[in-house]
């Protein structure tokens, strides 16, 4: 008998230990070769588990158990037959052979586990987190995934197809309450966010950009910029060319802190907090400085894309030196953001609310941002900070000038 043990892998330098997160298989299931069996927490990114043969797997570690890398986590009885009536599966291996990781959000995290039937179907995480927190039971849900898996759009399917409201759960007056395991992920984001709070001198500085002209632009060329370039024309590309040009001006904004060193950036390396199925994550721009409106909405759209279907890469998240995170997308007006160490700062965007503004002694209703600096004292001076964001808020009002190097057109036509 062909017996494979499957041992948990490393997924990064310095990570001695896991959690097991999910086992997408049952004990005695049969599994094809690359098939995604477990998620796995470590204290920087959940990692799936893909089946390294084909065979009838054996579970040897139960869910939410702590165990080393390296330790045989299950095993595959490669010498075992198929069962019958189960045709292969087609199980599609990416090119790129990064782990696969779904990083959680630092402001929303942790998957309330769906109530398992007696009959136990299989789903996505995503969806096992949908249907719990709508009372959904797996019979009610027609499944779609490989395998006979539950998948996010099988329960909204089951949602808009004119499901009896009463099988619903709401608020029920109770008394009751209940405790989940703080996985090995959120535990580090706690220490790492309370490090930022405790071992830095944060501050923020705050401003209010007037959207009008980035919203005329859009209006007048957003077609156009579909057409030629296939994506939409949104304001994050705006943002990154205006905090591109900023850091220039300003270079310690772009800098770290390593030990007794300062280390400054010739290039801009921006990361964009994006939307995934379990909260934000923030994939990087590499010399995002060098990038036209187009790279960059198409970048973003390719990273976005790669969350959420949880084939974002380690190296994808790694080494930015600055961070822009749009809470307006929520709703937020205004809000101090917390810098994503090493970082020396982070850009809080807002949402856009039409608010009345002075201009030349005239009351006008303006679309205003509150947008938010929030920065590392030991490394930047208030003068460098305020600089920056007034330098963001005069590229933003002023789009024209992101092609001349934060000049007016007529200077440079002028040669002045």
């Amino acid at each position: 008998m062909a017996i494979l043990e499957m041992k948990v892998p490393s997924p990064g330098e310095s990570i001695t230990e896991v959690e097991i997160a999910t086992w997408l298989v049952q004990d005695g299931d049969w599994v094809e070769k690359d098939q995604a069996i477990a998620e796995i927490d470590s204290d920087k990114a959940t990692l799936e588990l893909p089946a390294e043969e084909s065979g009838i797997v054996t579970l040897k570690a139960e869910e939410g158990e702590t165990v080393e890398v390296g330790q045989v986590v299950c095993l595959i009885d490669m010498d075992a037959e198929r069962p019958a009536g189960q045709s292969k599966v087609e199980v599609k291996v990416e090119e790129n052979t990064a782990p696969k990781v779904k990083v959680e959000s630092v402001e929303k995290k942790e998957s309330i586990k769906a109530e398992v039937p007696e009959t136990k179907v299989a789903a996505t995480p995503l969806a096992k987190n949908m249907m719990s927190q709508l009372g959904l039971k797996s019979t009610q849900v027609h499944p779609s995934g490989s395998q006979g898996k539950i998948v996010k759009q099988d329960v909204l399917n089951a949602l808009s197809g004119g499901m009896d409201a009463t099988a619903i759960t709401s608020w029920g007056g109770t008394r009751e309450k209940r405790s989940e395991k703080m996985s090995s992920l959120r535990k580090k984001l706690s220490q790492r966010l309370v490090a930022v709070k405790n071992e830095t001198a944060m501050l923020t500085t705050f401003n209010e950009v007037n959207m009008k002209p980035i919203m005329d632009i859009r209006a007048k060329y957003k077609e156009t910029f579909k057409e030629k370039y296939g994506v939409g024309l949104g304001f994050m590309s705006f943002f990154t060319k205006a905090v591109c040009e900023a850091l220039n001006h300003f270079p310690a904004v772009n800098a770290q802190i390593d030990d007794n060193q300062i280390v400054f950036h010739d290039y801009a390396d921006i990361g964009i907090a994006v939307s995934s199925p379990k909260g934000l994550m923030v994939p990087v721009l590499r010399n995002a400085e060098t990038m036209s409106l187009a790279q960059i909405e198409n970048e973003i759209k390719e990273l976005a894309g790669k969350a959420r279907n949880g084939k974002i890469t380690i190296d994808e998240m790694t080494g930015g030196t600055f961070t822009i995170t749009n809470g307006g997308v929520f709703g937020s007006m205004m809000s101090t953001p917390i810098i994503n160490p090493p970082q020396s700062a982070i850009l809080g965007m807002h949402n856009i609310v039409e608010r009345p503004m002075a201009v030349n002694g005239e009351v006008v209703i303006l679309p205003i941002m509150y947008v938010a600096l929030s920065y590392d004292h030991r490394i930047i001076d208030g003068r460098e900070s305020v600089g920056f964001l007034v330098k963001v808020k005069e590229m933003l009002e002023n789009p024209e000038r992101m092609i001349f190097g934060s000049k007016d057109p007529m200077e440079v036509l002028l040669g002045l």
